[in-house]
C-alpha cells in the first residue's frame, strides 16, 4: 500500500487505490485549467495549445464554470500530477488561469 501526502491529491490517490486502480498502465489524465474570468483570452488558448495540443474547451453551463480540459497520456503518479498542475498553473498565471484539479477515468 502506497503512502501519499495528506492533501487533496493524496486523497484522490487513496480513493483510486481503494478502487483497485491499476497504476502499472498509462491512462489519459484530464487536467482542468480554470480562469478567474470566462472566457479566457485567445492568447491563453494559443499558449496552451502550443504546449498541449490535446485539449478541450468546456463552456460554462448553468451549474458549472467553463474551463479548459488538457489531456495527457501518462502513468498516474503523484509526482507527475503535482508537476503538471504546477506547470499548467505557471503557464497560465499571466492569463489569470490555474490548474488545481485533475481526474482519470477508471474504465
Amino acid at each position: 500500500m502506497e503512502s501519499w501526502p495528506p492533501d487533496v491529491d493524496g486523497d484522490v490517490f487513496r480513493r483510486l487505490e481503494q478502487n483497485r486502480f491499476d497504476f502499472a498502465h498509462k491512462y489519459t489524465i484530464d487536467f482542468n485549467v480554470d480562469f478567474c474570468s470566462w472566457p479566457p483570452s485567445p492568447e491563453a488558448i494559443v499558449q496552451l495549445r502550443r504546449h498541449y495540443p490535446d485539449l478541450k474547451i468546456i463552456q460554462p453551463e448553468s451549474d458549472s464554470r467553463g474551463y479548459i480540459d488538457v489531456h495527457i497520456f501518462e502513468h498516474v503518479t503523484y509526482d507527475f500530477v503535482i508537476k503538471m498542475q504546477a506547470e499548467l498553473s505557471g503557464l497560465m498565471k499571466a492569463y489569470n488561469g490555474y490548474c488545481d484539479s485533475w481526474g482519470v477515468w477508471q474504465g
